[in-house]
Formats: structure tokens, sequence, C-alpha cells
């Protein structure tokens, strides 16, 4: 029987992205301090605060000594983020507990090595129609931190198949962030922003598809490329010491004894379903309001349900179910500092009062450019903005309203202004520290900060040429209708 409870995050790389962040925080802190204070005027439309362009002034700068930076990862708990910080919190520790019982009951194993076994032979087809699936995912439907939880299954499927803990992130959390960018009918993005823009709902999809493709084929090349050189030479991989590790932990070469045991398959089904009932949800959650607003919990709640379930069916006792339950919550503690510490920096912009100032600069900037230069503009704005507000659709409400006319003015259509957004929106949700779903995944692997950034980091030398120039042709086409 497996005997390792989970995911852990390695010492060295929970405290090299604490001092990542914590040199985040006193930027962040000392920038209150050195930019002036200001706010656009908002009104609220269709039931959503939405900024008045040019309505810009300065304020009087709020009392925020600085001792506070360092207890801002405490006061967003009931600062006006509380809600999704906790959320994030629960979901992080029902998640790894949920694996926990998985891999100590051999579930988990055994599920990669079903999936080894039927597909093993034709792998890299595989991989790359489990690249498509979560882009697809990600383009149609806005899905992106929902499938979290299926990225330790990915990277343990990676194992299985010869490549290290990246190519399992890449081909799930990776892939559906790509796919949550090159959006073809996303509403939080796509929707969002083209309801500002006042564009009728998913125009410009006959443009979006190629765009998708193309993005869809990069990344291809870039994740097949990476893959065949790891598995020619394993010791090439940035995290093969660290995979060495956790393979031992999971140890699949036990998946036969296990499958043997009374109830197995039956646990195996069980978590299965509970897999199905996720992604059934998902699908319906862009077409059911209401079901997208407990989205994220539900998620948690089902991988807890299935996990417990196929832990108890598969012969364990439900003292050992919970115990290994909390072991593996309390392997993933450590991110909730992160976590906190992340979302820490955004709390210290807004509450020394410059947000609205960062923008009101930026949009200055685009004044002196031309069409392309413009919607180039927008693309490095809303990546700029990413930093701060991970949220896509809360980010639209700031961003569209104030660089549009702009851009606009300029001759770019807001076709073109909503695809730039598009772009700047998504791209950054797995390379900035502050992104709570970046430090999740992170915190279920065994991958560092440092390393998925250097990783990463490659990919991007092949993505902003590509998004750049498929940004150009929009513009040299005048994406409408307007």
């Amino acid at each position: 029987m497996q005997t390792g409870e989970g995911f852990r995050i390695e010492r060295r790389a929970f405290l090299q992205a604490v001092a990542i962040l914590l040199g985040l925080m006193l930027a962040a802190g000392l920038l209150t301090k050195l930019a002036p204070a200001g706010a656009f005027d908002r009104v609220i439309k269709d039931g959503r605060e939405t900024v008045i362009p040019g309505s810009y002034h300065e304020i009087a700068r709020p009392h925020y000594p600085a001792w506070r930076w360092l207890t801002a990862p405490v006061e967003v708990l009931w600062g006006s983020d509380a809600a999704m910080v906790i959320t994030i919190i629960i979901f992080l520790t029902m998640i790894g507990g949920a694996f926990a019982v998985l891999q100590r009951g051999g579930i988990l194993q055994s599920v990669v090595a079903g999936i080894v076994k039927r597909f093993g032979g034709r792998k890299y087809a595989l991989l790359l129609a489990v690249s498509f699936f979560f882009m697809a995912a990600g383009a149609l439907f806005g899905i992106f931190e929902e499938v979290v939880p299926l990225a330790p299954i990915m990277v343990a499927l990676s194992w299985s198949l010869g490549w290290d803990s990246l190519v399992g992130l890449g081909m799930s959390v990776m892939a559906v962030n790509l796919g949550f960018s090159a959006a073809i009918t996303n509403p939080f993005t796509i929707g969002v922003a083209q309801r500002i823009a006042g564009l009728p709902l998913f125009s410009g999809s006959l443009f979006r598809i190629p765009v998708f493709l193309t993005v869809y084929a990069t990344f291809a090349v870039f994740l097949v490329r990476y893959a065949k050189r790891i598995e020619k030479a394993p010791e090439q991989s940035p995290v093969f010491n660290e995979d060495k590790g956790a393979r031992e932990r999971f140890s699949p070469e036990t998946d036969e004894s296990v499958g043997e045991r009374p109830g197995f398959r039956a646990a195996v089904a069980w978590f299965c379903g509970a897999v199905g009932l996720t992604l059934l949800m998902l699908a319906m959650t862009p077409f059911i309001p209401a079901l997208a607003d407990v989205a994220f919990p539900l998620v948690g709640l089902l991988f807890v349900i299935g996990g417990a379930g196929a832990g108890r069916l598969s012969g364990m006792p439900w003292r050992g179910v919970w115990r290994a339950f909390g072991g593996g919550a309390k392997d993933v503690a450590p991110a909730i500092l992160l976590i906190l510490m992340a979302a820490s920096v955004k709390h210290i912009v807004s509450t020394g009062g410059i947000m609205d100032t960062l923008l009101f600069k930026a949009s200055g900037l685009l004044t002196d450019a031309g069409p392309f230069g413009a919607a180039v503009f927008v693309y490095a704005a809303a990546l700029a903005m990413e930093f701060f507000i991970s949220s896509g659709s809360a980010k639209a409400f700031l961003v569209i309203p104030v660089l549009m006319p702009l851009a606009e003015l300029l001759g770019v259509t807001r076709q073109v202004t909503v695809q730039a957004y598009c772009f700047g929106d998504g791209f950054a949700n797995l390379i900035y520290p502050t992104s709570p779903t970046l430090l999740i995944c992170l915190g279920l692997t065994v991958v560092s900060y440092p390393k998925w950034l250097r990783w990463s980091l490659k990919f991007w030398l092949y993505l902003i040429p590509v998004t750049l120039a498929l940004l150009a042709v929009g513009v040299a086409v005048r994406l409408g209708p307007f």
C-alpha cells in the first residue's frame, strides 16, 4: 500500500516564494508613498461598477503606516477580497486532503496506470489530445481555476509516461490558461469585455478560431519538443531531483497488487464518477449563472466526496481516511501563507489609494501611439494590471472603459481592443507570483516558483511574437464589426 500522503511543498521552494512575495509587498508599500493617490468616478451600470473615462482626480493620501504593509496578509481576511481569499484557502485544503486519501489508498495510481495501459503506445497523441481538451475548456467556457484539482493527476500521468512534473502542469493548467486567453467564447473575458464595449456578444469568433488554433499549435510544438528531450535525458529536467522523491512516494508499481483488493474497482469507479460530475458541472457553468457563483467550492466538495468515498471503498477505515485527509491538508498548508501574501500586494496598493493612479498614468502613454502601438499598449496595460487584479471580469470593468476611447481615437477598432485585452488578461495568470491559481498548482506539486518561472518564460519567447503578429493582423483588417 502507498504510504506517502500527497504532495509536499519543499522547504527551499517555500522560502524562495516567501522572499519574492515579501519583496513585492515592500515594493507596493513604497509605491503608495511615492505615487499620488487618485481615483476615477464610477457608476453602476447593469448591476456592475464601471469606471467613467476622463474622471480621474487626485485625492488626499490615505493614512497608511508602513508597519501595516507587513500585516496586510492578515488584513486581507476581512478586506474587499476576503470572500475570495477564504474560498481559495478552503479549496486548497480540501483538494490537498482529497488527493492524500487517493494516493494513500492507491486509487490515484490505479487510475493513472489504467490510462497508461490504454494509451501508453500513443503517448504523444495523448499529450496533444489532453492539451487540446484543456485549452478548449478555457477557450469556450472560461474554465480555469476549477481544473486545478486535475493537475496532480496529470503530473502523475506525466511521470508514468516518462516525463516530468512540468509536462504534467503544461498539458493541464497551462493549457487551460492559454485557452482562457486565446478565447473563442469565454464569457468571463470575451463576454464581459464585449458587453462593456457595446459589441455583439461573441462577435469576431471567425477571427478568434484561427487565433486559438495558432496558439495551440505554438504550444504543442513547445511542449512536445520539451517532453521528447526529457524522455531521452531525464536528468536535464529542472525538477529532476524533486520528481525523483515524489515518484518514490507515488509508487505506481504497487497498482496491480492494490487493484486485487475487494472493493477496489468500486473505489476507482466512484472517484472517476466524481471527476465526471465535476467536468459536467464545469461544462454547464457558463449557461447557469447561479452555478457559476458556487462552481469553485463545489469542485472542492466533489473531490472531497470522491476522494473520501473512494478511500473507504478501497478498504481504508474511516479513521484512516480522515487521518490521510488531515495529513494532505497539512502538507499544503504552507501555500496558505503564500496565497495571503500574494493577495496582500493588491490590498496594499488599493489601501494606499494608488490603484486608479497606476491605470491613469498608464493611459497617458497611449496618446502618442499609432493604431498597432495602441493595440500593443492595451495588451501591455492588461498584463500590468493582471499583477494586481487576477479576475478577468473585474479587470475588464476597470481597464476597458478607460483605454477603449483612447484606442478608438487612434484608429483601433473596439473588437481589436477587446482581443488585446483578452491576451493581456490571461497569458500572465500562470506567471505572476501574485496569482492564487499558480500558488495552488505549485502547492499541489513539487515544482518551485523560480523553476516554474524559468521554464514557462521560455514558452513566452514563442508566445509573445505570435500574439503580436495576430494583433497586427486584427489591426490591418480592422477587425469588427466596429
